[in-house]
This record gives C-alpha cells, sequence and structure tokens, in this order.
C-alpha cells in the first residue's frame, strides 16, 4: 500500500518548487481561525490573499455546496445551468453591466477580458488598433499575455519574447496617461488599487483622465477588480466608489470564497464581439462553483455587511496605529476597507519577509506585498475578538523583529 504520510518535508520531494509555503501545514479553519496538521491555532489575516471573504467554513455556504455537489458538478459548454443564470443574473443587476463570462481565474478572466478588447478594437477599426496600455507594478494573473501586460517584468522574463503592443506607464501619473492614449490603444487596464504592487489606492482623477482619453480615442477602459471586488473595499466593486465605470470589469477571489472562479463582466455591445467560437472554456461557469459564488454574491451585497467591511478596516488603522506607537516601524498605511497595506519605513525597509515569518510563528498568518509592505486582507465578517487576539499576537511578532519597545509592558 503506497505511503499517504505527508508533512511540509512532502511538498519539496513531490511539488514544482515555483511557491515556497510556510513550514507548517493548515489543515482546517472555521471562521478567522485555521488550526495546522499539529493543532495550533492562527488568526487569518490573509483570507487566502482576499479569497475567504466570508471566512472558512462559512455555513450558508457549506449548505450550498452539499446541495449543489448532490445535483450536478458538471455539464460542459455545451448545455447551460440554472446556478450560472442566476449568477449572471445577480451580478448584471449589481453592475454596469449586461453579460458575463465566467472562468476558473482571475487570470482567465484577464485574459478573457484582453482579447475581448483587442478583439472589438479589430471588428470597429483594424488590426492596427491592438496597443494594450498597463501600469508599472500592476498584477493581472500569470498566463503569458496577462504576466506580460501586469507591469512585473520579473514575472515575464526568462520565457522567450513576448506579446507585442502592450506599452507600461507610471500608476496615478495623469500626465503621462494622456500622453500615451491614443489612436493605436484598444484598451487601459488597471486596477482601482494596485494590489501585489503595494496596496496603492488610484486617484479619482486619474481613473477620470483614463476614461476621457478612453473615450477620446475609441479605447475600451477595463478595471481589473480580481483583488478589490466582491466587497474587498467595502463597496461590492470598488469602482462604485470612483465616480468612473468601465467598459470591462474582472472579479475572482472572493467571488467563489475559495472555489475556484472567476468572471468577465461588460456591455451588451461589447459582449456581442464575442460570437459563438471566439473563446472559450471547459470548467468555467460550472453549476458547482456558480452555486456557490451565487450565495456569496447575495451575502456580501448586504449593505449592513460592506458598511461592516468599512468599520472593520478603521478598526485596523487604529490597531496598526497602537502599534507603531510601540514599535516605529510604519511609515505609511494605505489601502480601502479590508485591503489595507502598511509601509514599512527607512529603518525596517525591505524586512516584510522577516515580520511575516515572525507573524506565522506567533499564531497569525498574514500577506505582504512586495519586500516593504504588510498587507492585511481578512475575512469581510472577522469577529472584533479575532481583530484584537490578532494584533495582540502582531505585538508580540514585532517585539520579536524590533525588541521589547522602550517602557512597553509585557
Amino acid at each position: 500500500m503506497n505511503d499517504t504520510t505527508v508533512s511540509r518535508k512532502t511538498f519539496d520531494e513531490v511539488m514544482v518548487p515555483v511557491f515556497a509555503p510556510a513550514p507548517f501545514v493548515p489543515d482546517r479553519g472555521e471562521g478567522s481561525r485555521v488550526w495546522d496538521t499539529e493543532g495550533r491555532d492562527y488568526i487569518d489575516f490573509a483570507g487566502g490573499i482576499a479569497v475567504t471573504a466570508l471566512g472558512h467554513a462559512h455555513p450558508a455556504l457549506l449548505r450550498v455546496l452539499h446541495e449543489q455537489a448532490a445535483r450536478l458538478w458538471h455539464i460542459g459548454n455545451g448545455y447551460t445551468n440554472a446556478p450560472v443564470l442566476r449568477l449572471a443574473k445577480q451580478l448584471a443587476a449589481l453592475t454596469f453591466a449586461d453579460r458575463a463570462f465566467f472562468a476558473n481565474s482571475g487570470a482567465e478572466a484577464n485574459e478573457a477580458a484582453l482579447k475581448l478588447a483587442r478583439r472589438v478594437a479589430f471588428d470597429r477599426h483594424g488590426a492596427q488598433k491592438a496597443e494594450i496600455v498597463s501600469f508599472t507594478q500592476s498584477f493581472h494573473g500569470r498566463t503569458f499575455f496577462t504576466v506580460s501586460v501586469g507591469g512585473q517584468p520579473k514575472y515575464s522574463e526568462g520565457f522567450g519574447p513576448r506579446p507585442e503592443g502592450i506599452v507600461h506607464l507610471p500608476y496615478n501619473d495623469i500626465a503621462a496617461a494622456r500622453r500615451a492614449i491614443g489612436a493605436q490603444t484598444c484598451a487601459v487596464i488597471v486596477e482601482p488599487v494596485q494590489g501585489e504592487g503595494g496596496v496603492i489606492p488610484a486617484d479619482p482623477a486619474f481613473l477620470r483622465a483614463l476614461r476621457e482619453a478612453c473615450d477620446a480615442h475609441g479605447a475600451l477602459l477595463i478595471f481589473d477588480e480580481v483583488q478589490t471586488g466582491v466587497g474587498r473595499t467595502g463597496h461590492f466593486y470598488a469602482y462604485q466608489d470612483t465616480g468612473v465605470t468601465p467598459d470591462i470589469l474582472t472579479t475572482a477571489k472572493a467571488l467563489g470564497n475559495g472555489f475556484p472562479i472567476g468572471a468577465m463582466l461588460t456591455t451588451e455591445a461589447i459582449a456581442a464581439h464575442f460570437s459563438v467560437g471566439v473563446h472559450g472554456t471547459t470548467y468555467g461557469g460550472n453549476p458547482l462553483g456558480a452555486a456557490i459564488a451565487s450565495k456569496v454574491v447575495e451575502l456580501v451585497s448586504d449593505p449592513a455587511l460592506l458598511a461592516g467591511v468599512r468599520e472593520r478596516g478603521e478598526r485596523i488603522r487604529a490597531k496598526l496605529a497602537q502599534l507603531n506607537a510601540r514599535f516605529d516601524v510604519i511609515g505609511e498605511v494605505r489601502g480601502k476597507g479590508l485591503l489595507i497595506g502598511a509601509q514599512l519605513n527607512a529603518r525596517h525597509a525591505g524586512r516584510a519577509k522577516d515580520f511575516h515569518t515572525a507573524a506565522a510563528n506567533r499564531g497569525v498568518m498574514m500577506l505582504i506585498a512586495g519586500p516593504d509592505v504588510l498587507r492585511f486582507a481578512p475575512s469581510l465578517i472577522i469577529p472584533e475578538a479575532d481583530l484584537d487576539e490578532g494584533f495582540a499576537r502582531l505585538a508580540q511578532a514585532f517585539e520579536d523583529v524590533c525588541g521589547r519597545a522602550p517602557g512597553a509592558s509585557r
């Protein structure tokens, strides 16, 4: 009989080494707490990278999972299904969009959006209008197309020639955007808050300038809301707090609360350029994922829940201010709602990973966004008691990294 015993060491023996996971192995979760295979508990401030918006093992999602799993898991794209049709109607009712295309991930949703934008430009203007404008430090996925559009060259280097017709501009630079967006531009893709790039919110004036430039030159504006969407910023989608409406929006991560699903949302006129056979997917929009996402959308779109996101975000900012008063490590706190980045000050530059590791050792799961930013993306409904406990543990972690603060009591 095969040996089924596994540990963290097993990863190094059998997995392709594209990740460097933590030394512990999470085993189960409930709400905003996770237990590893040794039985140790952690407060989850990472949310599976802004994915588990309703926490672990949410009872309403478990019911939907069990009910749909007993009915129909997968049927293929030669047929439609009731859960995906209900989900599409929900998202259309909550947004500017008329039509939805479902995929398995944020990268696939962005791939579809970029392909659609080029197809629209080809149909309307001809092959010469194919340029895509993106921004430095942006992140749009790991397919070769999306990683090339993303503004972090380290992710696309070493894989041969990159797709042509992609321009990267400084984020939040209105003048640079106005100079670059022109007759050749088919699409501009932007994150309302750059997540992987350091949790940097877009200036509303910058987004307005992008909208105006796209309108002037017949280009489409794509909002990548893979990380900011489904309640993360305290609005169902972040664009709804900017005064700017995109032509195409991509969403994933929290949409399935951990079940893999992504979506591209757009208008009827734009969607018409994706005719039968032009694009597709095998698993995207399967009934199991769609049923779970439908319940997520129902729960997260509740105005009371969204107000709670904004309140919890302020609570985290206050907790960070208290920590900084003791340890003097944070230079700036950025973000919206429950997507928050704490930029380390100059004395601690490059040490985000040290704080991340110390937090795990003290029982807190959290994220970083580059070498200088601690990132917080917990459940949108994290209990206050778990927030308080998590920050008490973080204080111990900060002490481990920085040493005991002068005059601080244990």
